[in-house]
């Protein structure tokens, strides 16, 4: 019998400020308390976490492990080996959910309850056009893999499963180091044990990642990174190449933002959705060139649109 219904499980690495405001959104929850406990992990912070968590024991169940720095996808992993919960919930310190967050999730798990569930992110920095940018990215992607047939990405700044069937699937591989293309070799090793899963989008988290033009091109190079590691890995199980998605899948992402948004600010998102995928074809390239003088890569044609979320 598990402790708790939910175990929200949080990676954070020097940002003990977002993380204040994630655990804060956390205490105001709408859902019974003695239900829930959450697991921070500082992954190799400079300063440790116990003063920034230290406010909020009295108000959650909170346990906090530190490890040597070794990316996001290890420290979930710590979280989810320690958490009691019979369904692991993943968001990152730089995620505020909403107070309904766990309401909608059970209600998602009470139809489908072995089912890996996603939910909707909202940039909570709208007058930030790099922010703004990369989350229509990430909403063009939930269209294009999530509304019109089975799902088959979430990221994991927000999404959920049972405990156990996590911690059979083995969790995140941490050969990914970066917060890059961890969850979305989680979704694809998911899908390819034949298990469920389900898009729930009033599970929504409000996301504050500020962004300037150095840290969005980083970002996405970045993405082109992890979706470099992730067709390596995919190939490998698959014993072949993997299929990458035609063109119109670019000029559809390119003007995802024109119907949406004044004409101006469409442009401007637009153009940026460019260089983002440039950054990625980079990035992808770049990951290969350094593999490449350790090992002889698997064949692979041509980069993946970027799809993860930091």
């Amino acid at each position: 019998m598990s402790a708790y219904f939910f175990s929200i499980v949080i990676p954070t690495y020097n940002r003990a400020e977002y993380l204040t405001r994630c655990l804060t959104a956390l205490t105001q929850l709408d859902y019974p308390r003695d239900r829930v406990e959450v697991v921070v992990v500082d992954d190799g912070s400079a300063q440790s976490m116990a003063s920034t968590i230290a406010p909020f024991r009295s108000t959650l169940n909170l346990t906090l492990l530190r490890q040597t720095n070794g990316g996001p996808a290890r420290a979930r992993n710590a979280g989810a080996a320690q958490a009691q919960g019979q369904y692991l919930v993943f968001t990152d310190d730089d995620c505020q959910p909403a107070p309904d967050w766990l309401q909608a999730l059970e209600a998602q798990l009470q139809t489908q309850p072995q089912a890996l569930v996603g939910g909707h992110t909202i940039n909570a920095l709208p007058d930030n056009l790099f922010s703004t940018a990369s989350q229509v990215l990430i909403d063009y992607l939930y269209d294009y893999y999530n509304t019109h047939h089975q799902p088959s990405f979430f990221a994991s700044n927000n999404f959920a499963m049972a405990t156990e069937q996590f911690r059979r699937l083995g969790g995140f591989d941490t050969a990914f180091s970066l917060a890059a293309g961890e969850d979305r070799e989680f979704c694809d090793r998911w899908l390819q044990h034949l298990l469920p899963m389900a898009y729930a989008p009033g599970m929504q988290v409000y996301h504050t990642h500020h962004l300037s033009l150095k840290r969005f091109w980083r970002q996405h190079f970045n993405y082109g990174r992890g979706a470099y590691c992730f067709h390596q890995v995919k190939a490998r199980r698959q014993a072949g190449q993997v299929k990458v998605e035609p063109l119109r899948f670019y000029w559809q992402l390119l003007t995802y933002p024109l119907p949406q948004r004044p004409l101006g600010q469409g442009l401007a998102l637009s153009g940026l959705l460019m260089l983002s995928q440039i950054a990625n074809i980079l990035g992808f390239f770049w990951e290969r060139s350094q593999q490449a003088s350790l090992a002889t890569p698997q064949p692979i044609e041509a980069p993946p649109p970027s799809g993860t979320v930091g």
